[in-house]
């Protein structure tokens, strides 16, 4: 079964990786045996992960990447060129009430999460066809991109376009071997998040949760490593949501 989970001599370009979760799905995935481009605006942050990745022994290249930018796309695509596997990760969101959310809020939350992420599937689909040997897109999203939550319109409405992304580029670039999948995170403990679950507002969000607490980043590996490796190579089109059961709560 770890054979296989392996990505060894596969290259795997993330993006959003010089934090949070981008961070933690780059190293899963250099842990695994892939070698790993990581890729963000901030370069400092950056090199603290590769530093980090590199210490394990493996394979790290950093690039600055603006996903919002056609120019800064189009720099990257000679790494592009050897990438068999992309992970979408980078996004923002802006937390404000529907009628307070700017045209500006929506245009930078839709630009990032949406745009950018059509942008770097279409690049990097464009050089696996035009290698011949296939790969896997995985697109991050979100429940929120399932269900609704309040403030956050902009950013729940990007993560439904990335579901529907994943789904509609899965079934025509199926025919080139290139597999595109979706992972849907519950509410996952990072260190922007962490106080927040402290409050009175987030110990009553926690406990609409079936399972009563926080997913772990560790706990989205298995559906990574799987979107990831060929265990899953009659995949495509699935949206797999790790949530803790937060999507079958009572009304």
């Amino acid at each position: 079964m770890t054979d296989l989970l392996s990505l060894t001599g596969k290259t795997a370009f993330v993006t959003g990786a010089s934090a949070g979760l981008g961070a933690h799905f780059a190293e899963t995935l250099a842990g695994a045996g892939a070698t790993v481009i990581i890729a963000a605006r901030r370069e400092a942050a950056l090199a603290e992960v590769a530093a980090r990745i590199r210490a394990t022994g493996a394979t790290c290249e950093t690039v600055a990447l603006d996903v919002t930018s056609t120019a800064s796309i189009a720099a990257v695509e000679p790494l592009l060129a050897r990438v068999d596997i992309l992970v979408n990760n980078a996004g923002v969101t802006v937390d404000k009430p529907f009628l307070d959310q700017s045209e500006e809020d929506w245009d930078r939350v839709l630009g990032t999460n949406a745009k950018g992420m059509f942008l770097l599937t279409q690049s990097a689909a464009r050089a696996m066809k035009a290698r011949g040997t296939g790969g896997s897109i995985i697109n991050i999203a979100s429940i929120l991109g399932l269900r609704q939550g309040g403030h956050v319109a902009a950013y729940a409405t990007s993560k439904a376009a990335a579901i529907q992304l994943t789904k509609v580029s899965a079934l025509e670039l199926a025919r080139f071997g290139i597999r595109v999948n979706c992972l849907c995170p519950g509410y996952i403990a990072t260190d922007l998040n962490r106080d927040f679950w402290e409050t009175e507002l987030g110990k009553v969000m926690l406990k609409r949760i079936p399972q009563r607490r926080l997913g772990a980043a560790r706990e989205l590996d298995g559906p990574l490593l799987l979107l990831a490796s060929d265990a899953s190579s009659y995949m495509t089109g699935s949206v797999i949501v790790a949530d803790g059961g937060h999507l079958t709560s009572t009304l």
